[in-house]
């Protein structure tokens, strides 16, 4: 049920982290989720259950609340479950055998497509605001955006013809590893959530250092370039001009030329595509 892992995680990991995260910036006691395969969520984390109940349980498309969540690609809510008229039951063994009575599913919806559920329980009978449902939101949003990005660098080092880290790429499969990094750093760059950026920052390291060729003569390995350099670097590779650097990691212009002429000073460059080949060659860029 998972990918190969492009970072240090699968995305099951993933998934046990997204439902840590529930139990402790959530008040539900209880969360558990997983990833849909054909059709069905596949329930692989769990955590704060008093039971075994949850375990191995497989949630179908429509079905349950989960599933009506999964097709709606929306979050639903049952306040009382047991007595809750708007879903089908086929999960009351499971559900109320670990002893639920207000249960909040919400979907992980990656680019249009609704990829897993996460849930939220609570014992006895919890109100839900926008206090207790906003935090949900934000871990399955999280959660939607590593997967994004994994499923996308993934497509991306699955289509370099690269077996060796000396082996020479060609030149479409290089600009499109380039492209998948400035994306990441860009999304990386709108992510305030520190964890989700560290992951985000491994996946980074592995694209830059797929295509990193012998260090350029005289550079020092030392070299260190700030998150903010590297990723206007990174746009600037791609040819991308200072406003159009600016508009997309939003930036003002003269914040872009400062971080640019920093980045060149580093670097001992007197011009950004020299600044560019050279962090190329360090493995600060792929």
């Amino acid at each position: 049920m998972s990918a190969a892992p492009v970072g240090s995680e699968t995305d099951e990991q993933l998934v046990a982290h997204a439902v840590d995260q529930l139990t402790s910036r959530t008040r539900f006691p209880v969360a558990f989720g997983g990833l849909e395969t054909g059709g069905s969520v596949y329930v692989t984390a769990i955590s704060g259950a008093r039971t075994r109940h949850l375990q191995g349980l497989v949630v179908g498309s429509g079905k349950g609340l989960g599933g009506k969540a999964l097709v709606e690609k929306r979050p639903r809510l049952a306040l009382d479950y047991r007595s809750s008229r708007s879903i089908t039951h086929d999960y009351d063994s499971a559900v109320l055998g670990e002893g639920i009575a207000t249960l909040f599913a919400v979907p992980v919806v990656v680019s249009g497509r609704a990829r897993g559920v996460i849930y939220c329980a609570s014992w006895s009978e919890s109100p839900v605001n926008d206090v207790v449902a906003g935090p949900a939101v934000e871990v399955a949003t999280e959660l939607a955006t590593e997967l994004r990005v994994r499923e996308e660098v993934d497509r991306r080092i699955a289509l370099s013809p690269v077996t060796t880290p000396s082996s020479s790429m060609h030149a479409s499969a290089r600009e499109e590893l380039r492209e998948s990094y400035a994306e990441l750093r860009t999304i990386a760059a709108t992510v305030e959530d520190v964890d989700l950026r560290h992951r985000l920052e491994v996946i980074e390291r592995r694209l830059a250092a797929i295509s990193t060729d012998t260090p350029a003569e005289g550079l020092s390995l030392d070299v260190r370039l700030s998150p903010r350099e590297i990723d206007v670097l990174a746009c600037a590779a791609l040819g991308a001009t200072n406003a159009g650097i600016a508009t997309t990691l939003a930036l003002r212009e003269v914040t872009v030329k400062s971080y640019l002429q920093s980045a060149m000073a580093k670097l001992d460059a007197s011009t950004r595509h020299a600044a560019v080949a050279k962090a190329r060659r360090a493995g600060l860029l792929p």
